[in-house]
């Protein structure tokens, strides 16, 4: 027993949840990281903030809806699913809700869908990596009974978890998840370092990150849907399309390239009319 991780979590400081300032700093470090790639892909400072606003607002909404949908059971009411400061978000939800948020900006300012999320890929590595820090604070996400030395040793009854601990040793999946996406952080400011086609960095985020939650759910006590929760299956579905992506068609889509602005057709030249030239006789 004295090999596997054993502390105390901290659910609440000042009624403050540890859990929420990570995923707090991890949006902003996140962001942090973004800005000079974006500016070196033709991206202004003004257009990164006004999309990461709405970015922000779409990670709620979004991190919520997911949640909710994958355990409708656990509501009575349809007013229960407004109150999250109960808890229940869902990280693979608050990505694609900060996307969907986000496209119509992206739209009416003309930008790249592709160059826009290769800019923020990194970024959302990191930003995953910082809110994992603060699962691990609460004790969140914690799963099924284990012997694996990274297992976590469930402190005594009195002692707060912000989700059930149970067993003796449980696999502690926010750890795996934060082992697993620092290189994932590594090999993706690695591969921006060389010019690659706009699309590629996003790409191999969703399909590292993808595969890491499909093994790792499988360890989890949570809500499953024919054998797999939520997560797993927005996971491999995102998983399998950037597969396909990297593998066979090795291009940017053509979807989604809105710098590029359709250029007025040119109107045919005008003949010039000149009247006849009237010479006078002598």
């Amino acid at each position: 027993m004295l090999a596997y991780i054993s502390y105390h979590p901290v659910v609440r400081i000042l009624r403050i949840s540890p859990h929420g300032v990570g995923i707090a700093v991890g949006f902003l470090l996140g962001a942090r990281l973004m800005l000079p790639e974006a500016k070196r892909k033709g991206i202004t400072e003004d257009d990164v903030y006004a999309l990461l606003t709405r970015a922000a607002i779409g990670a709620i909404i979004g991190a919520r809806v997911a949640y909710v949908v994958n355990h409708l059971s656990d509501y009575n009411h349809p007013l229960d699913a407004l109150k999250i400061w109960q808890g229940g978000i869902s990280l693979l939800g608050g990505i694609f809700g900060a996307v969907l948020l986000a496209l119509p900006e992206m739209k009416k300012r003309q930008l790249s869908f592709w160059k826009v999320m290769d800019s923020a890929a990194p970024g959302m590595a990191l930003g995953v990596i910082i809110g994992r820090i603060g699962d691990l604070i609460v004790g969140d996400h914690l799963g099924k009974p284990t012997h694996f030395f990274l297992g976590y040793k469930c402190p005594p009854p009195n002692i707060n978890t912000a989700s059930p601990c149970v067993g003796t040793v449980v696999h502690q999946t926010a750890l795996y998840d934060f082992l697993l996406t620092i290189p994932l952080l590594l090999f993706l400011l690695w591969l921006r370092k060389k010019q690659r086609y706009d699309g590629f960095l996003l790409f191999v985020f969703a399909t590292w990150y993808g595969v890491g939650r499909l093994i790792e759910d499988f360890l989890r006590e949570d809500v499953r849907h024919f054998g797999m929760t939520g997560s797993q299956w927005t996971a491999a579905a995102t998983m399998a399309i950037c597969l396909f992506m990297l593998l066979f068609r090795r291009r940017t889509p053509k979807w989604g390239r809105w710098e590029q602005r359709e250029e007025p057709p040119l109107e045919p030249p005008t003949m010039a009319t000149t009247e006849p030239e009237v010479t006078e006789e002598p």
